[in-house]
């Protein structure tokens, strides 16, 4: 058997080793209160999306709301779906209150690159890349620290901070 003494040690080894994943997403305290939405294969570069993303991430979800609508970005329309949909998902799976939101966490990965090629003069062609990225989105509900005392994180709302440092 080598290292292990017993077959049973061995057996109960890999069974452990073969579940280890759903034995340590058992119990995360730390994702009570927030929601995520996923966004994948979304036709745009990520360096357009990151130009959006790092306007809105750490706000509430009313203002990012406004943010994206008024900015003149293309990339705003997809972000915008998917806080959207965050927030639905918080009203109906968790009952969070929408005016309680705020935007913890937001980032921007490369997805697959679509290649086509385009027909040029005397016979060659050209590359076309067309780049995807996955967006992932996640709110936390405020209320959520006020109540649960192991959370020690102080929000302000990034229009105050002037004021108060």
């Amino acid at each position: 058997m080598g290292f292990f003494k017993k077959k049973e040690e061995k057996e109960e080894f890999d069974y452990l080793r073969k579940y280890q994943w759903r034995l340590r997403d058992e119990y995360q305290p730390w994702k009570d209160d927030e929601v995520t939405a996923k966004g994948y294969y979304i036709s745009m570069s990520v360096d357009k999306a990151r130009r959006v993303i790092d306007q809105i991430r750490g706000r509430s979800y009313e203002e990012t709301l406004m943010i994206l609508e008024l900015m003149p970005y293309r990339a705003c329309y997809p972000i915008f779906q998917l806080i959207y949909s965050a927030a639905a998902n918080a009203r109906r799976n968790r009952k969070f209150n929408k005016a309680n939101l705020i935007i913890s966490k937001i980032e921007v990965n490369k997805g697959s690159t679509i290649k086509k090629l385009k027909p040029r003069a005397r016979g060659r062609s050209y590359m076309i890349k067309k780049h995807t990225c996955h967006i992932t989105v996640v709110v936390r509900d405020i209320k959520h620290f006020e109540t649960n005392s192991s959370h020690h994180i102080i929000w302000i709302p990034r229009s105050n901070q002037d004021t108060l440092f």
